[in-house]
């Protein structure tokens, strides 16, 4: 892998390209919350052969930290501003829980370099989906967490997302990088910033929304069965797989995900 870097507003962003050179398809890889580019490493062997694959921590995580004035829309202007640096015109999309919302504002943003958008095992946007009582919940969770002891935050994480070992232990693996302040930070500011920016959108392009059939993280399921009633969009179940379900059952949600992207280049050249 490449590892190149960004110099944004609010500090040093860092990112990944790996596989095939000068591949007509790349797909960028958008991790979730206490997480970093590592998360999807049982995604990168398969899809590195035939595409362009481009990996980043998002801003506040991973090495892309310290990290000021995170936002969404920041977040968004600096993958575009990436692929405007890598020459690269458009994009498949794979969002990982909240990298489901860097995904989306870039998607809202700058659809035209959207070919596809994967909705893993994350929400929404949209007004419509949230109660007050979701919203209220979401502002305590960083709260919650501080009742816990550091290790056992950790371990209470990684659990909580994981039926595999692997998942457990890579989801422990990069907890372990961060102290319970930055735990609790990235989670406070992640959630913060996903009510305050929170928006109504509408693609024009293909969206599949994977969810692990055994995922307990919040309401999730719950909103992506209903993100799927109300806009049509395929929601397809990872079996045997929680909230990090690329971990848990990568070979289907590999599998989706090629499925879902060789479709989309057949129709493009119909």
């Amino acid at each position: 892998m490449k590892h190149k870097t960004f110099l944004a507003q609010g500090g040093m962003v860092h990112y990944w390209m790996v596989g095939k050179e000068n591949a007509l398809d790349c797909i960028v890889f958008t991790h979730g919350v206490t997480a970093d580019h590592t998360m999807f490493e049982k995604q990168i062997p398969y899809f590195s052969d035939n595409y362009t694959i481009l990996l980043w921590d998002v801003p506040m995580h991973g090495f892309s930290r310290p990290y000021r004035r995170f936002s969404y829309r920041d977040t968004a202007e600096i993958l575009h501003n990436i692929l405007q640096e890598e020459n690269i015109e458009k994009v498949f999309l794979v969002g990982m829980s909240m990298g489901g919302y860097p995904s989306q504002h870039f998607a809202s943003m700058y659809p035209d370099m959207v070919k596809g958008f994967v909705a893993l095992d994350t929400t929404p946007l949209g007004l419509k989906y949230y109660s007050k009582s979701d919203l209220w919940w979401l502002k305590k969770v960083a709260l919650i967490a501080k009742c816990f002891t550091t290790n056992l935050l950790r371990k209470s994480m990684a659990w909580s997302v994981s039926t595999s070992k692997y998942s457990y232990q890579k989801m422990l693996s990069m907890l372990k990088t961060l102290s319970k302040a930055e735990i609790i930070q990235q989670m406070r500011i992640a959630y913060e910033y996903f009510i305050q920016e929170n928006k109504e959108v509408d693609f024009s392009f293909p969206v599949l929304i994977l969810v692990g059939d055994k995922d307990s993280t919040g309401k999730v399921k719950a909103y992506c069965k209903d993100w799927a009633k109300q806009t049509g969009y395929p929601l397809h179940f990872i079996k045997h797989a929680k909230h990090f379900a690329g971990g848990d059952n990568p070979e289907q949600v590999n599998k989706e995900i090629e499925n879902f992207m060789i479709e989309i280049i057949r129709q493009e050249r119909k």
